[in-house]
């Protein structure tokens, strides 16, 4: 049981690093991909605003939701190689 506890607590500081991780690199290349989009429409304006409003947008989005599957899929992994090794 102890040996469960600590595959539980480790695990999860090791998929929360990955989900930090991927957080900020998708938040960059979104921030990238709007700068980009700035400079080739030509807009006018303030540049940096346009840029926050952007990620706003992006904070609630499905891929931004979807970065949550850093937890889910390797539990789920985890789960069946359990059951099929001890059940199975």
């Amino acid at each position: 049981m102890f040996a469960l506890g600590r595959l539980v607590v480790i695990g999860f500081v090791v998929l929360s690093i990955i989900y930090v991780v991927l957080s900020f690199y998708s938040r960059g290349v979104r921030r990238r991909k709007l700068r980009e989009q700035w400079d080739q429409e030509g807009m006018t304006g303030d540049r940096d605003a346009w840029v926050e409003e952007g990620l706003q947008d992006y904070d609630g989005s499905l891929r931004r939701k979807l970065l949550l599957g850093v937890y889910v899929v390797p539990t789920l992994l985890v789960a069946l190689i359990i059951y099929l090794t001890n059940f199975a």
